[in-house]
């Protein structure tokens, strides 16, 4: 008997062992995870309990907080002009998260950032009062692209070239976050489900075709390489130009152009494709990627802080396929980010700071958490020399040439047009792209821009780079550059 009773006693011991391991790895273990844990409703309740901190443009919140009735969660996020700041802000949402900076900056904005607590919060992880963030967005020039991309189908980028500061990035169709903040299923499965996908971020998260726009890349490339000593001496490009190891004839969008042997400036004067897809064989696929990359492409961890989607220039090509990476094509993908940079970095000597739409982040003080201005990374693209030809050269583009829509009174505009084929046999309308640079002659405010035109209601025979494209961009750099 005293046997059977020391047995259960000591199964009894381990069950209760046992139980106590259970309980102590839950709590310590699981239990993190469980917090954490995205259907885990009491975060949301604990994240909208009080206010958020705000996202604020030229000293004003574009954000706030509004609160609830009969609901557990007391407080929604609201927002001033959300559709012309949706592609800055993203959305913050009861129900279906956050997006774009309310994403990235969740925690500061909510204040469980551990950076916003003084040591005795974090001892008993208590809640900081919620910081917020302060963009290097310039609402004019902001507002200039949005209404001049108006009803297309499209994306807009601008940047100061000496600071790397994101002056605008705007998308379009877009939508209002604040249909979102409640958690409307109804408002949800309508923008999910709209053709024309007004929540997808065209100016940072869209890679498409660039076109021509791209001959800037490979003119750059071969500058650098001493392919060509400089813009005005005569290239050895035939017209009309065969592709490699085909039967293919590659043609000029305008064929009265000087097109023949024309030189890098001439070239891009008249967008010379024959030109440009003789370089890039010339030059080989490898030569060119390497220049590609210095600009940006190919990169998969390009944040501003907004994860940007990465632009491609593509590997192990055939010569044929070389050639059709020239002018923009093949493989070739690039957001209005990504070519903007390449304007940017031609703009500021051939260097490129690194771009950013947030210049600092504060606690509920005002004090400042963290500066992205004081130190941003700079990189040589290519050399000065390189950088002034291609100013040169893109000026060119827009006095005399395919990019006249983006002149300026009283500013020095260089640009470069791009109409990219699109669909199979270029059955579909073309993108048509602008990117370009400029300076003030009286201040001497300078900025970069890129506009891609996806879609628009002009007839195919009008989808142009000048004609879509380059007048967003002229109303966006006059906005850049005025007093």
């Amino acid at each position: 008997m005293n046997k059977t009773i020391r047995r259960a006693a000591v199964f009894t011991m381990l069950l209760v062992l046992s139980l106590l391991v259970r309980a102590t790895w839950v709590q310590f273990y699981d239990g993190r995870a469980l917090a954490d844990d995205k259907n885990n409703r009491r975060n949301a309740i604990e994240q909208y309990a009080n206010p958020l901190g705000n996202i604020i443009v030229a000293g004003d919140a574009i954000t706030g907080s509004a609160q609830t009735k009969g609901s557990d969660l007391r407080y929604k996020r609201t927002y001033t002009d959300g559709r012309l700041y949706a592609a800055v802000t993203g959305y913050s949402s009861q129900v279906f998260g956050a997006t774009q900076l309310e994403g990235v900056y969740r925690d500061l904005l909510d204040g469980t950032d551990n950076q916003l607590k003084n040591p005795l919060d974090t001892v008993t992880d208590k809640r900081a009062d919620p910081g917020d963030v302060v963009t290097t967005i310039d609402p004019d020039v902001q507002k200039a692209a949005y209404r001049a991309l108006g009803g297309k189908k499209g994306g807009a980028v601008a940047i100061d070239p000496e600071t790397g500061r994101i002056l605008a990035a705007v998308s379009t169709p877009s939508y209002d976050p604040s249909l979102l903040s409640a958690g409307d299923s109804a408002a949800w499965k309508r923008l999910t489900k709209d053709p024309d996908k007004p929540m997808t971020n065209r100016a940072l998260r869209q890679p498409l075709p660039p076109g021509s726009t791209f001959k800037l890349v490979v003119a750059a490339a071969a500058l650098e390489d001493g392919l060509y000593a400089d813009v005005d001496e005569k290239t050895d490009s035939p017209n009309p130009y065969t592709l490699p190891n085909t039967t293919t004839v590659l043609k000029n969008e305008n064929t009265s152009a000087p097109c023949a042997n024309a030189p890098i400036r001439v070239a891009l004067q008249y967008s010379c494709n024959n030109v440009f897809a003789k370089m890039a064989v010339d030059l080989g696929q490898d030569k060119l990627r390497a220049m590609a990359e210095r600009f940006g492409f190919n990169d998969t961890s390009q944040d501003v802080p907004v994860r940007a989607y990465p632009s491609v220039y593509p590997s192990d090509m055939d010569k044929s396929s070389t050639a059709l990476t020239g002018i923009g094509q093949y493989d070739v993908t690039a957001t209005p980010l990504q070519m903007a940079m390449v304007s940017a970095a031609i703009a500021n000597g051939g260097k490129l700071v690194s771009p950013h739409m947030v210049t600092q982040t504060s606690d509920a003080d005002g004090t400042v958490v963290r500066n992205y201005d004081d130190s941003p990374d700079t990189e040589e693209i290519v050399s000065r020399s390189t950088a002034e030809q291609l100013q040169s050269a893109m000026r060119t583009v827009v006095e005399d040439g395919t990019g006249t829509n983006a002149r300026i009174p009283g500013a020095t505009v260089g640009g470069k047009t791009g109409t990219a084929q699109h669909g199979e046999n270029n059955s579909k309308t073309p993108y048509a792209w602008f990117t370009s640079y400029a300076k003030s002659d009286s201040n001497g405010k300078e900025v970069a821009v890129a506009v891609m035109v996806e879609q628009s209601d002009a007839a195919r025979s009008e989808v142009s780079g000048n004609g879509l494209a380059a007048p967003v961009a002229r109303a966006m750099m006059r906005a850049a550059l005025k007093d």
